[in-house]
């Protein structure tokens, strides 16, 4: 059996300072046998400093380009747009099974250097549960800047913080007005981290999940002050929001935050908007009369770093230390090549296999 060697990549995205695997975790790998290298990354919560103790190996960002072919990079976002053909097998959330803007064209770069995606966000058990997630953490922090902006406290840009700093910010203050909140899908990892952070404002919000949503109450849902939406749909569904309703003079509704972002899916169950928003401009205002603004950051979690990848990184390190091509990662790959095949870029399968 060839020895695993695991290669953490440093994130393009300037904002992304979560990490995957945290220094105490690559140790463990480590100690299993698992090579791990580490890309130095100005911008990571863990200097690698501390991943050298731990027994990895350091090298230069951007270097896995050039890594031994069966090494496996490890990342969070987006890849950067060279090279053209990628050779490795990659980890990382690729957003790229659902027609998303510019999932054919990674998908593309895959087959053409005969690489494979490992999609985490289809790292999933026997159930199809997913195994590694960072969802508690966006929807805290989803939910946090929501309220703070309903209060008229969001301050941009966004600054990356912990838990503890963010809940003084959401502790109510006396002349704090009481609203009406609702978090959708309530019962999942995000809806539980979004609950948490309401009743952490001193707000006790509306939960709805599948029941809710089946038979959906339009105005209900509209009555509510601030909503956030924690649902990820994979199929056919109404959505919870229209350009319709955005137009409703009697809409309570003034802040949404869209802690899933499913832009440009077809199941997108708010598709009144189009494009994120950031940690340079958090809000955007869809309608002027009734005022509705939304938040729409989709690395919430990169806000509290620490916390996210503490948590995340616990979850996913078990799993890379059996990283292989049977049992959930086997069904992320064939996830991987049956998208391909349905989009024609590939006939048989890639060299990783």
């Amino acid at each position: 059996m060839t020895e695993l060697h695991l290669w953490l990549r440093h994130e393009t995205r300037t904002t992304e300072r979560r990490t995957p695997v945290v220094p105490s975790d690559a140790r463990r790998l480590v100690e299993n046998g698992v090579t791990v290298t580490v890309e130095r990354s100005p911008q990571r919560i863990f200097p690698v400093e501390a991943y050298e103790a731990a027994g990895c190996r350091v090298v230069e960002p951007y270097s896995w380009t050039v890594a031994p072919l069966d090494a496996v990079v490890v990342g969070l976002k987006e890849l950067p747009e060279e090279p053209g053909e990628l050779r490795h097998r990659h980890v990382f959330f690729g957003h790229a099974y659902k027609g998303q803007p510019g999932a054919e064209a990674l998908l593309r770069r895959f087959v053409a250097g005969g690489g494979a995606l490992f999609d985490l966000e289809y790292l999933v058990d026997d159930n199809g549960r997913r195994l590694a997630a960072f969802g508690y953490w966006a929807g805290y922090v989803g939910a946090a800047l929501a309220v703070l902006h309903h209060r008229g406290r969001l301050t941009a840009p966004l600054r990356p913080t912990s838990k503890d700093e963010l809940d003084a910010e959401l502790q109510p203050r006396p002349d704090d007005a009481q609203f009406s909140s609702l978090v959708i899908g309530a019962l999942g990892r995000s809806g539980r981290g979004a609950r948490a952070a309401l009743m952490e404002a001193g707000l006790d919000p509306t939960c709805w999940d599948l029941a809710e949503t089946r038979d959906l109450d339009r105005q209900a849902l509209l009555d509510h002050e601030l909503m956030v939406n924690c649902v990820l749909s994979t199929g056919p569904v109404t959505p919870f929001l229209t350009d319709k309703d955005l137009a409703e003079p009697r809409r309570g509704l003034r802040t949404v935050c869209d802690v899933t972002c499913d832009v440009g899916s077809p199941y997108n169950v708010l598709p009144v908007y189009d494009t994120v928003t950031d940690w340079t401009d958090p809000v955007r205002r869809l309608h002027e009369r009734p005022a509705l603004d939304l938040i729409a950051i989709d690395n919430l979690p990169s806000l509290l770093p620490e916390e996210a990848s503490t948590d995340f990184s616990a979850l996913l390190a078990p799993q890379l230390m059996e990283f292989g091509v049977a049992g959930a990662w086997g069904r992320c790959l064939d996830r991987f090549h049956e998208t391909c095949r349905e989009l024609g870029l590939e006939n048989g399968e890639s060299d990783h296999a």
